[in-house]
């Protein structure tokens, strides 16, 4: 077998240790029994919100037993396949397996990324804002370019968008933006974007010299029916105001845009894209989201505490540097990720920097750091 294909090899069982260490591969069909068996239970739906999230462990252990056993399976069937071709020198068949082998390492390494979301809220829909900071009409022009980024990348995976709430910039660009993006693990991989994200560049608006701009990304996760957030009613205030999208002539007839303020947080959250009463209720969920949320990050003790510390969208805070001018260069500045395709990752490629956050956040180091240490 050839070194390189032998590099392959070793790859996809690399991935799948980790696959077998994630859903503990030696208690994994003992644990599948007792689900069965507690579903057999005539009982179980006496209480539909527990029947519902055994259903859903059961589901998730059941697939990644069948992801294990499926991706063990295909490696040692073309194992066996570049052995006899090569036995038989049937070059045909061994370059068959091999284009095989390479399928199935791309595929057991986003199963491997797969599994480590596995964090309480990391399968929820999720709500994204988008801020403008430090920097005027090219901070919101700059928002705006990471608003069309994220949209780009959330379609383009498959999920479903939709726009919560925007101000528009004075002059160009949007002041905030916010968005409901759902779909399997939505929140799991978008949550490693909050941050401060600033540009370098040359400016667009005929100044002619080199700008730095700043925006800030707040992620948090749709909270689940089942889970209770309770909030005080006297510590919030609701206040109704016009909004200010584009549209025909009747709009901005009415207050129907609605904003909710958590006052022993400071949390705001808006709502402006439909009635005044659905507007009500969404912003109600995105605040008990972002309640959520900071329990979530006091919890397990996460560098960035949620809300305060998230710090001021300029100088200090950036989790990411994005230079147009004067070379090509997007940087993880967390961890060390970097690409001279700036037109790619501006048009929605984000995956590679998603992963390598998500790897260290899980093993505290880089995923190529932990893969050089196996």
């Amino acid at each position: 077998m050839r070194a390189e294909i032998q590099s392959i090899v070793e790859d996809i069982r690399k991935s799948l240790g980790l696959l077998a260490q994630r859903m503990d591969r030696e208690t994994a069909a003992h644990r599948l029994e007792e689900f069965n068996a507690r579903v057999e239970d005539p009982a179980l739906w006496n209480d539909p919100a527990a029947a519902q999230k055994l259903m859903r462990d059961r589901q998730a252990l059941l697939d990644s037993i069948e992801t294990y056993e499926s991706i063990a399976r295909e490696l040692d069937d073309n194992i066996e396949l570049i052995e006899m071709g090569e036995a038989e020198e049937d070059a045909d068949v061994v370059r068959e397996a091999e284009e095989a082998l390479r399928a199935l390492k791309a595929r057991a390494g986003q199963k491997e990324l797969e599994a480590l979301l596995d964090g309480e809220a990391d399968g929820n829909d999720t709500f994204l804002e988008i801020n403008a900071g430090a920097g005027g009409t090219e901070a919101c022009d700059w928002a705006q370019m990471l608003q069309r980024m994220y949209v780009r990348w959330a379609e383009a995976h498959g999920y479903k968008v939709e726009l919560q709430s925007e101000e528009a910039g004075g002059e160009a660009g949007i002041k905030s933006a916010a968005y409901k993006i759902s779909g399997a693990n939505a929140y799991g991989w978008l949550k490693s974007e909050s941050g401060v994200h600033r540009l370098v560049r040359i400016s667009p608006f005929g100044k002619g010299t080199r700008e730095t701009s700043f925006a800030s990304v707040w992620v948090y996760p749709v909270v689940d029916d089942n889970i209770e957030i309770e909030v005080n009613p006297a510590d919030i205030r609701i206040d109704t105001y016009r909004s200010s999208g584009a549209g025909g002539q009747h709009v901005n007839t009415t207050d129907s845009a609605v904003r909710i303020t958590h006052q022993p947080t400071g949390i705001v959250v808006t709502s402006s894209e439909k009635s005044q009463h659905q507007n009500r209720d969404i912003a109600m969920k995105a605040l008990k989201s972002r309640l959520y949320q900071m329990e979530l990050e006091r919890r397990t003790a996460s560098i960035q505490e949620a809300h305060d510390a998230k710090g001021s969208a300029g100088w200090g805070n950036q989790i990411r540097s994005y230079v147009l001018q004067p070379y090509q260069m997007v940087k993880d500045l967390r961890t060390g990720v970097e690409t001279s395709d700036t037109s790619g990752v501006l048009d929605g490629d984000l995956d590679r920097f998603m992963a390598a956050t998500l790897a260290q956040e899980v093993s505290g180091k880089s995923r190529a750091e932990a893969r050089a240490e196996e």
